[in-house]
């Protein structure tokens, strides 16, 4: 149903040429990239003129087209120039960090957050300057991993201070908001949202600057991609095939976008019985390295499926600081150094 309706936005969409360069609006084209899911179509037009009205033209033909395709329910149509990236986004989104790495997943649910704090926990551990941003706004895990909830202050230059624990920077729109409130804002005041958490806080030098994005490739997921410089992403993944199809989705889109898989992460990839000390492979085995192997992007290991681990999520106690020692902390260690060796 996705590539069918992928393949009837091109069809429409390469009907249109780029006024600037005469080229078709088609799949081969980098300067177009569409993305559906869950009914909502976003299209992204990267232009190189400063004069953008024929493509707002062109954006309201193509809009009008994809709102009739059946299943459509949204369609969300940018337009980015390079100019407009220069002058405007890099202006937004700017930290000074040496590197800023995106940690996706395709789907919810597959323990890309408990990743993310435990991957900046690691990189800390090798002396690395480290600040963890959730922008996970719907759904922030961050503060109760890490064990803090305190409210964040400002400082004299009226920007976030970042809660700061195990040596790690922290933000998190949990931090702001009650507990158990939710968050029943739409996009634009995600993308404000957003900004602000990486634009308004006050990070400092830092060596990573680790994002835990929100599940899909939505607008928070194209928009951080496009304008915050990533350095790459890290694609975390269950072995089961319907975790596999939307990790797929999601390297396509940084594929789109232009920004670096780093790797693939297998969590949950398998259980040791406490009775019998075997390996029990509940989703499936290896599907996330195969899939690391057919896209050629490295593969950087598996994460078991482990009682501890998730207690210590629990009980905000990273893995690395509880128990530094132990195999699955040895993991992501060994991880943060191929990863920083890498980079």
């Amino acid at each position: 149903m996705s590539d069918e309706i992928l393949s009837l936005i091109y069809t429409f969409s390469r009907k249109f040429n780029d006024p600037n360069t005469n080229l078709a609006f088609e799949p081969k084209n980098k300067n177009i990239s569409a993305v559906f899911k869950n009914g909502n179509v976003n299209v992204a037009l990267s232009v190189s003129s400063k004069n953008d009205e024929p493509y707002k033209d062109i954006s309201r033909l193509l809009r009008k087209n994809i709102e009739q395709i059946p299943g459509v329910l949204s369609v969300n149509i940018i337009i980015t120039s390079n100019t407009k990236i220069k002058n405007d986004f890099e202006k937004k989104f700017q930290i000074d960090a040496k590197n800023i790495i995106a940690i996706a997943s395709g789907k919810g649910g597959v323990g890309k957050s408990t990743f993310a704090v435990n991957l900046s926990v690691a990189l800390q551990s090798l002396g690395m300057r480290v600040g963890l941003l959730d922008a996970d706004i719907y759904g922030p895990s961050i503060p109760r991993m890490i064990g803090f909830g305190k409210k964040p202050e400002m400082n004299s230059d009226k920007k976030l201070i970042p809660i700061e624990n195990y040596n790690l920077k922290c933000m998190s729109i949990g931090f702001i908001l009650e507990d158990d409130a939710p968050t029943i804002w739409r996009g634009p005041m995600v993308m404000k949202a957003l900004e602000q958490m990486f634009n308004g806080v006050d990070w400092g030098k830092l060596d990573y600057l680790i994002i835990d994005l929100p599940p899909g490739t939505g607008d928070a997921q194209l928009t951080l991609a496009q304008s915050s410089k990533l350095s790459g992403s890290i694609i975390v993944s269950t072995p089961q095939d319907v975790a596999l199809a939307d990790a797929r989705k999601g390297i396509n889109m940084f594929k789109k976008v232009n920004v670096d898989i780093l790797g693939i992460v297998e969590n949950m990839s398998y259980f040791i019985c406490d009775n019998c000390n075997e390996q029990h492979f509940i989703f499936s085995k290896d599907g996330a390295k195969k899939e690391a192997e057919k896209f050629k992007v490295p593969f950087l290991g598996n994460i078991p499926i482990d009682k501890r681990l998730r207690e210590q999520s629990d009980e905000g106690i990273p893995a690395c600081i509880d128990n530094p020692d132990g195999e699955i902390s040895k993991q992501f260690i060994t991880i943060a150094k191929e990863l920083n060796q890498r980079l």
